[in-house]
């Protein structure tokens, strides 16, 4: 084997080894390629991260404050007429919210949810690839 075919057979490892490797984002050089998942985090400075946290947090908190109101607004805009109930504050409107997810979101599990959520979809494409691979059998007509 020859330098030359050497050399060929080295940079083509750097270079598989270079396409396995997810490369940064860089957007604002304008350079393309795959990006990791965490890339754009990872080329922050710190304060630009602890403003991105205050800005998910305040963000977070108006949603929150919004998701109340719209609760509010259609409790009193349906309920009333409907089915004769007293209108609610906007604190009573939180109130019925927090019992909702008590009582149809299973509010203590946390994340143990999602866990059983995941087994139950998991035991069902199983449950559907037995089956599929079951051949039907068709009832003879006589």
């Amino acid at each position: 084997m020859s330098e030359h075919e050497g050399n060929e057979k080295a940079n083509l490892i750097d270079g598989e080894k270079a396409k396995s490797t997810p490369k940064r984002c860089e957007w604002k050089k304008g350079q393309s390629g795959e990006c990791d998942e965490w890339g754009w985090w990872e080329d922050r400075s710190l304060p630009e991260k602890i403003l991105i946290g205050i800005g998910f947090a305040i963000l977070g908190i108006g949603l929150a404050f919004l998701f109340g109101w719209v609760v509010m607004l259609l409790w009193n805009w349906l309920m009333p007429d409907i089915f004769g109930l007293k209108r609610v504050t906007y604190w009573q409107a939180w109130g019925l919210l927090i019992l909702c997810c008590i009582l149809f979101k299973d509010f203590g599990s946390g994340s143990g949810g999602s866990r059983s959520d995941r087994k139950r979809r998991r035991e069902l494409r199983r449950y559907m690839r037995e089956d599929q691979a079951t051949p039907d059998i068709a009832p003879e007509n006589e």
